[in-house]
């Protein structure tokens, strides 16, 4: 079959539980998770860092190499939160409190795959940095986490 477009909203992202290691809680969207979905929108980013290799032989050309690649994704959506007991998603409660660690601390995995991947991508150690939160008169209340990639990318067969 020749290759074709996926549903952003199917792909799938967990965070290790940093109280339970080897344990993986799934954030809630259109296919992954359990009930109402919370996260509606993902980008990943990929970063570079260049140094300069111009020299005078280089005719007034800039030349440059790339010396690191960096990796991160940013979750953004609904804040989902249980009314009657005032419990957050567990995903995000995860990702709320892994954002407030410091240090070694702040490194817990994190994965992701898309629709028909039979390997996560998994960043083994990655830190967690949340962003703003709210809304207006008419709107449901915000919510956003960016993921950065500490270290490489490695894989693990989706069971």
């Amino acid at each position: 079959m020749a290759a074709q477009k996926y549903n952003a909203r199917d792909v799938r992202f967990q965070i290790e539980d940093f109280n339970a290691p080897g344990t993986w809680v799934e954030f809630r969207t259109a296919q992954g998770g359990s009930g109402e979905g919370g996260i509606n929108t993902f980008s990943l980013d990929p970063e570079y860092e260049a140094t300069d290799t111009t020299t005078f032989g280089s005719a007034g050309r800039a030349e440059t190499q790339n010396m690191q690649e960096g990796m991160s994704l940013t979750l953004e959506g609904f804040r989902l939160k249980d009314p009657a007991t005032g419990a957050l998603d567990p995903a995000m409660a995860l990702a709320e409190a892994q954002a407030a660690r410091l240090g070694v601390d702040s490194l817990v995995g994190f994965r992701f795959a898309a629709p028909g991947d039979t390997t996560w991508t998994v960043w083994a150690d990655a830190t967690f940095q949340l962003g703003s939160q709210g809304g207006s008169n008419n709107d449901k209340n915000s919510w956003s986490v960016t993921i950065a990639r500490s270290g490489p990318t490695t894989t693990a067969v989706i069971a």
